[in-house]
């Protein structure tokens, strides 16, 4: 029987990167996936594919989850489809990476919208599901940004950081339901998200990690299934690292800009 039998989860930003290896990872051991995406079509019914070719379930939901009405149609197709929600894998994000003086009030209110917003609102529309089952997870992918700073990241951090308190805040309230809320804070993952940047600083950053690597995305993801599975049945509020050593250090440095 493997760990998550039985379960539904929602992963939104499912199709690529982070997002895909959790979907992967989730329905490997055993949950049912809804997969996420607002423009990745063809990804997530590739991501599909994949956990049917292994013999897992999985559907392909397309919605805006930084929208409200967007959020709510997510969670809506996947209790209709799927019979239920039991894990919610807050994923979704975007990067616009400018030094603060280029940074326009654009590219804030996008990062924040799309990062943080679709946290809000996808907790919001899966929470009475967990809380009248009385049982649930819900994991926030954040980053180590959010308890750090680095240059060209100011909307990013602040995002993320966002994210990091709300779990915590949310923890405690959803607690007395049975519905825990932890977030797992990624490194240096070499995703689509950050290629700019790996392309343009990998040596630099490699070499200021104390593990000398990037973290895999496989890493992220089986953080995500314990997180999300009864092994974690006492852990909310918690904010775990999955960062090669990086955010234990002093000093981690900078980029090149």
């Amino acid at each position: 029987m493997s760990i998550l039998d039985g379960r539904v989860a929602l992963v939104t930003g499912g199709a690529r990167g982070i997002g895909r290896a959790i979907s992967l990872r989730l329905a490997r051991d055993g949950a049912a996936v809804a997969i996420n995406y607002r423009s990745s079509e063809t990804a997530a019914k590739e991501v599909v594919g994949e956990i049917e070719a292994f013999g897992g379930t999985a559907i392909a939901v397309a919605a805006d989850v930084a929208e409200v009405d967007g959020a709510a149609e997510a969670v809506e197709q996947t209790v209709g489809r799927l019979g239920a929600i039991d894990i919610a894998v807050n994923n979704a994000g975007i990067s616009i990476d400018k030094l603060l003086y280029d940074m326009t009030a654009d590219d804030w209110i996008s990062v924040m919208h799309t990062n943080f917003g679709s946290v809000f609102n996808i907790t919001k529309a899966a929470m009475p599901h967990m809380m009248e089952n009385r049982r649930g997870s819900i994991v926030n992918i954040s980053s180590v940004m959010g308890e750090r700073g680095w240059v060209g990241q100011s909307n990013y951090s602040a995002s993320k950081g966002a994210i990091n308190a709300f779990t915590r805040a949310s923890a405690i309230e959803l607690a007395r339901f049975g519905v825990r809320v932890n977030a797992v804070l990624p490194g240096f993952v070499a995703t689509e998200l950050v290629a700019d940047l790996v392309e343009r600083s990998g040596k630099s950053l490699r070499r200021q990690l104390p593990m000398r690597r990037f973290t895999p995305a496989d890493d992220v993801a089986a953080a995500v299934s314990y997180l999300a599975g009864d092994d974690a049945a006492h852990t909310t509020g918690t904010c775990m690292t999955v960062d090669s050593g990086a955010a234990a250090q002093l000093g981690l440095g900078r980029a090149e800009w």
